[in-house]
């Protein structure tokens, strides 16, 4: 099937489905989403020509993972986005069963985007290539092929390419799994971007003082933030430990020293990126202002089929924007400034005391909306935040834990939740967009992202603390709707 049926097949399926994706309640407002069927990674991210481009894999054709696409936003401002032709189509014989996930970098004008074809037979045996395809307007896609075959003693889960530069030459981490079924990051390197030398592994399972850590590597990026190398990556197969790795898969990073002479990553330990439900996938890139910023898919792959989008024919999206930096030995994250466009009618609060009753502040309510809480003066145990029918932000000093709850998909009534460990609450900011929550704790320290689907219609905000008092301020904004259907 030729690339040029395949993208109609995919335009009609757009069009012909509009309304009822339109019809949907929990529709975002200002999230790169799918105009149909399913999203899952952030692709190709890149500043090009002086604009945000920002690509995904998309399956248009239903709400589940099959033969992937690659859908195309652009913007000038991290903001409002334009929706542009698709980039890459499962058209070739190296990528007839999905062009998967990769990155992109601008040379010489012209926009080099890599990415895994995937490629099975009638058994299911999968094959996979590292495959490039250039564009000299970041819209229109020429592809060249493979560049890369799978190196001896390793399986066909081999994937994920992300390039970039470093001093005089071109570099490529993938995600691997060995034949002996454990994870790693292993590089490539290149004077031209098309001829790559395989360099072997950076970090992996067995490597350092790690074990076990993982049967597949997937989305790794590696990259310098303030000085401080730090590599993103996205192992599967983690038993839970504690309130850590709750999620059926981890994203996270290690943060270290690369050494460009010996090709080897001395690193800490890993330490995750996001504690709420829905995360996974991220990348990152480096735009005109030297700023690195992240990008994650909102969603994870336990909850697909029961979520509420499915019956409008779509399902998941991407994070807001959020800038990278590190600090005090830990990588922040916080929502990109330009944000700040969406903000209406602001309310403020201060100096609110809260003591034992739930408090609704005037103004502060919506299912669309930017919150900010600085506490202060801390004399309570216990300190919650509910938005809505189920979610809710809870905090308990004495044992330090910061909570998240939400109402499960089964609409059932049931509720869970995830944890992680704050010394001291100093601060949420977080951002709510109808069926998305994004809670930045203590400027970027820890963030939960959680997709959540109450009652569209249940907008109130209650606040409370008990066993002590507690003083806050309150900032609180509507947010604009960027995306029109």
């Amino acid at each position: 099937m030729t690339k040029f049926v395949k993208q109609e097949m995919a335009y009609e399926r757009v069009e012909t489905h509009r309304e009822v994706v339109a019809r949907d309640p929990y529709r975002l407002h200002y999230h790169i989403m799918p105009p149909v069927g399913l999203l899952n990674d952030p692709n190709g991210l890149v500043f090009f020509k002086g604009k945000y481009h920002v690509f995904y894999q998309w399956n248009p054709f239903e709400t589940d993972h099959g033969a992937k696409f690659w859908g195309h936003y652009v913007s000038d401002d991290l903001v409002h986005w334009e929706e542009a032709p698709i980039a890459l189509a499962p058209d070739m014989w190296y990528d007839k069963n999905g062009c998967y996930s990769g990155s992109a970098v601008v040379l010489d004008e012209k926009l080099y985007v890599f990415y895994t074809g995937n490629v099975k037979d009638e058994e299911g045996n999968r094959e996979s290539y590292q495959c490039l395809a250039i564009s000299e307007d970041g819209v229109h896609f020429e592809k060249k092929g493979p560049v890369i075959h799978v190196p001896a003693g390793y399986t066909a889960h081999f994937r994920d390419p992300k390039v970039f530069y470093h001093g005089e030459k071109w570099y490529m981490i993938v995600g691997a799994q060995t034949e002996s079924e454990q994870g790693e990051a292993v590089l490539f390197t290149s004077s031209d971007l098309m001829d790559w030398q395989f360099e072997g592994p950076i970090a992996g399972s067995y490597h350092h003082h790690l074990e076990d850590f993982g049967y597949m590597w997937e989305c790794p990026d590696l990259l310098e933030v303030n000085g401080k190398d730090v590599l993103i990556v996205c192992p599967q197969g983690l038993e839970a430990d504690g309130l850590r790795y709750q999620n059926i898969y981890q994203s996270g990073y290690f943060a270290g020293k690369m050494d460009y002479e010996t090709l080897s990553l001395e690193h800490g330990e890993f330490d995750e990126l996001d504690r709420g439900f829905d995360f996974y996938a991220p990348q990152t890139m480096e735009d005109g202002k030297g700023r690195k910023i992240l990008f994650g898919w909102m969603g994870n792959s336990e909850e697909d089929g029961v979520q509420p989008t499915v019956k409008h024919e779509w399902i998941h999206a991407l994070t807001i924007p959020r800038e990278l930096e590190w600090k005090n030995g830990k990588l922040l994250q916080h929502p990109v400034k330009e944000l700040e466009l969406l903000r209406e009618d602001e309310v403020r609060h201060t100096n609110v005391v809260l003591d034992g009753s739930e408090v609704e502040l005037p103004g502060v309510d919506g299912s669309v909306f930017e919150l900010e809480v600085v506490t202060k003066d801390w004399r309570a145990k216990r300190f919650s935040i509910t938005m809505g029918e189920t979610s809710r932000i809870s905090y308990d000093a004495v044992a330090k834990v910061l909570t998240f709850e939400r109402g499960a998909f089964d609409g059932k009534g049931f509720v869970e939740k995830r944890q992680c460990v704050v010394e001291t609450l100093h601060s949420l900011r977080m951002f709510k967009d109808t069926s998305s929550m994004e809670i930045f704790v203590n400027n970027g320290e820890e963030v939960f992202t959680s997709r959540v689907f109450d009652d569209p219609e249940a907008k109130g905000i209650t606040f409370t603390a008990t066993e002590g008092k507690l003083e806050m301020d309150v900032k609180k904004w509507s947010q604009k709707r960027v995306f029109a259907y």
